[in-house]
């Protein structure tokens, strides 16, 4: 049985206080990547209470993604966009959920992300990661980017940080460790980076700035 809308405000509400859940419930966050770092922010943000997600991304689910992304082997040749709107409409069947399934360019990623005021940066290559960041921070002077940097294999999970580096840019990692053959990408660590993302995109929506 789905409990009602009404259900599952009264709840989150007691959980965040009213004032903490009407600012979740109005923002509108869009996440590019939705690999490791986003589907898991997006689980994050949906549990979380936030009202609307632009979720974007052109790849379908691999075995490969299996072991640290927030896909099943049912979702196996599915479009992760489609996949992941499935599963946080079945966490929260009311949050507003839009996707693209496109490849995001420097070309069009002002259109896709330019209404978002947060924006999480969770692709898997350095330079796609720079595209973004630098396409947003020159073309879209309202937009907050929240990017992922560092969180490869087993080491230590205190290394991990958020840092703000500029005015409306933040990065959350240990930005070194890069996956290898003897650095691989694992479940604990890479969710640890995509819940620091998360929850500076919270602390954003309820105006608290890392310093």
């Amino acid at each position: 049985m789905i409990p009602s809308r009404e259900e599952m405000e009264r709840v989150l509400t007691e959980r965040h206080t009213r004032p903490v859940y009407d600012k979740l419930k109005g923002a509108r966050v869009a996440i590019a990547g939705l690999g490791g770092l986003g589907s898991n922010i997006a689980v994050s943000l949906t549990r979380a209470g936030v009202g609307e997600l632009m979720l974007v991304d052109f790849d379908r689910v691999e075995l490969s993604n299996l072991n640290r992304q927030q896909y099943e082997i049912s979702d196996l040749g599915k479009y992760k966009t489609e996949a992941l709107a499935q599963r946080l409409a079945r966490i929260d069947p009311y949050i507003k959920l839009s996707y693209k399934t496109v490849k995001v360019t420097a070309e069009n990623a002002s259109e896709l992300f330019g209404s978002f005021g947060i924006v999480c940066e969770a692709f898997d290559r350095a330079d796609m990661k720079a595209m973004l960041i630098n396409t947003l921070l020159e073309q879209c002077p309202d937009t907050v980017i929240v990017s992922g940097s560092g969180m490869a294999g087993h080491l230590s999970s205190n290394t991990i940080k958020t840092r703000h580096v500029l005015e409306r840019l933040y990065i959350c990692g240990d930005e070194v460790t890069d996956s290898s053959a003897v650095n691989g990408l694992m479940a604990p660590r890479v969710a640890i980076c995509a819940n620091h993302q998360a929850n500076m995109v919270i602390r954003l929506i309820l105006e608290e700035r890392e310093v």
